[in-house]
């Protein structure tokens, strides 16, 4: 994840200083690059955090089920 914000940082940086636009044009481009990276940044976090909780749910029934088995068993 580093090299891949590192290497868009750079690629940024490199196509700003190479820009045939005006400022305000040059600047309103980066915020919404700006923009569309932490889109993407909160798409991904909130993917990651939906897997851990699809886990921790999945992690919770087995451990409910295991739990009822060995109820059973014991009596």
């Amino acid at each position: 994840m580093n090299k891949l914000v590192t290497g868009f940082a750079l690629g940024l940086i490199v196509g700003i200083l190479y820009a045939p636009d005006k400022g305000t044009a040059t600047r309103r481009r980066i915020a919404d690059k700006g923009n569309d990276l932490k889109d993407q940044f909160a798409d991904f976090i909130d993917s990651v955090a939906s897997r851990f909780e699809d886990r921790a749910d999945d992690f919770e029934e087995y451990v409910h089920e295991e739990t009822e088995n060995l109820k059973a068993e014991s009596i």
